[in-house]
């Protein structure tokens, strides 16, 4: 199997610009280049039955497919039992069989047993719908429809676990990654997008496949905009929401850097996790890798951004990443993978003099089971700073704050309380702080 990783890019439009042609052009040398073609064994199998082993195989008639997509798929020979399932969506101009030679997710499964699913667009542009209204609502139609057909197929076929359903994808194929998880969140576990957009962010509704605003990075939306576009494509939902990493360049010209941070809020948003990351490090030399609502492998949100890379962000090795953020690689979690989130309920007020104040806080476990050790994040107004505290660490001392627990105060048992404060000097404005979230996620204020 090759390992080159092509260049990738971005949807392009129905009527392309000539900006968009040249760059398309290049690419197809750039592809050319590379030699990712398809593997001369592929075979062709029906509906009723398993593939060869081993083999990347196209499979017909596998169910509802409004778009005419086709349908590829890997089993490995060592196939567990109640396999998990991987849905690899490629690339702009690229193609199944594209994905199955440029990546490595063919080579994991063979290690690790599960089965990987290779979505092919047929229309001439080679690029997922992540645009039109159909693909942005759950069983809308076009793309997204056709691609929850295969992976119903393998359930069916291979009695495939339903709670280890997982998506990846690279550029269009990220995009098509948010879209999945916000069309389908009682199908997908997990998602991992390497230089997408968020979901909903290359809406259009004149029938273009391209939208220039949000691949320039301008599309800008608060957190919970960004978070009721996902639940609009299935109201009324009220289940577990998939996880979610991110993977972006900081020199993508093709979808702009600002997308990487507007995931970021949609889908903190949507897990109910605060915007403050809980863990912040560096696992490969120019990488910066956020968490958020979780310290460990598998927090809710996880971020990777990319120092001086463009488009072509994804690289061989990343899908071992993407497999400990899934759990399919057989590894422990964290051992100590931090406080996790829990319902809460916090009060605050303070007392005021001239140029100084006290604020006493109390937090409630409103969750129905027990938090062990807690992070209570929160904003102080403006002109405000911490003098010293009582009942927690508080550290900064302006701005967005965290308190951390005390040694003897860590567990709150349900229905618990704790009370902490701070003495702080103000500038004018002497109120209580606001925006409060534990371990991650958000609390309610009364």
């Amino acid at each position: 199997m090759l390992t080159t990783t092509p260049h990738m890019t971005a949807s392009a439009r129905r009527r392309p610009r000539p900006a968009i042609l040249a760059l398309l052009a290049a690419l197809v040398s750039l592809l050319a280049a590379t030699v990712l073609t398809a593997p001369a064994a592929s075979a062709r199998a029906h509906a009723a039955g398993p593939v060869p082993a081993a083999t990347l195989t196209e499979v017909t008639g596998f169910g509802t497919n409004p778009s005419n997509l086709q349908m590829y798929v890997y089993v490995p020979a060592n196939v567990t039992a109640r396999p998990a399932v991987l849905v690899a969506v490629h690339y702009c101009t690229g193609s199944g069989p594209a994905m199955y030679n440029g990546t490595e997710f063919a080579r994991l499964a063979d290690r690790y047993g599960f089965i990987v699913v290779y979505p092919s667009v047929t229309r001439s542009s080679k690029c997922f719908d992540v645009s039109s209204p159909q693909a942005l609502k759950r069983g809308g139609g076009s793309d997204p429809v056709g691609i929850k057909s295969m992976i119903d197929w393998t359930i069916r076929t291979y009695s495939a676990d339903t709670g280890r359903i997982f998506a990846t994808g690279i550029s269009s194929g990220a995009m098509m990654t948010n879209v999945l998880l916000g069309d389908y969140p009682d199908v997908f576990a997990a998602g991992a997008a390497f230089a997408g957009v968020p979901f909903g962010c290359f809406a259009t509704t004149d029938g273009s496949e391209w939208n220039s605003q949000c691949a320039g990075g301008t599309v800008i939306h608060t957190p919970q905009e960004w978070g009721d576009l996902v639940r609009n494509a299935y109201p009324g939902y009220t289940g577990p929401r998939p996880r979610m990493q991110v993977w972006h360049g900081t020199q993508d010209d093709t979808l702009r850097y600002p997308n990487f941070g507007e995931e970021i809020k949609q889908w903190t948003n949507v897990q109910g996790v605060g915007q403050t990351p809980a863990a912040t490090d560096s696992p490969v030399s120019g990488w910066t890798r956020t968490r958020y609502g979780a310290t460990g492998d598998r927090a809710p949100v996880e971020a990777i951004s990319v120092q001086g890379v463009g488009h072509g962000v994804y690289s061989d090795g990343m899908g071992a990443r993407v497999l400990r953020f899934f759990g399919l690689d057989g590894s422990v979690p964290d051992p100590d993978p931090g406080p996790q989130p829990g319902a809460c309920r916090v009060t605050a007020s303070t007392s005021a003099w001239s140029t100084g104040l006290t604020a006493s806080v109390t937090l409630t476990n409103t969750g129905a089971s027990a938090i062990n050790g807690w992070k209570l994040g929160f904003t102080l107004p403006a002109g405000q700073t911490i003098t010293s505290g009582w009942g927690a660490t508080y550290a900064p001392v302006s701005g967005a704050v965290t308190a951390t627990n005390a040694t003897y105060n860590g567990t709150l048992a349900p229905g618990a309380s704790v009370s902490i404060g701070y003495q702080a000097n103000h500038t004018g404005n002497s109120a209580a702080p606001g925006g409060f979230t534990l371990n991650g996620a958000s609390c309610s204020a009364s």
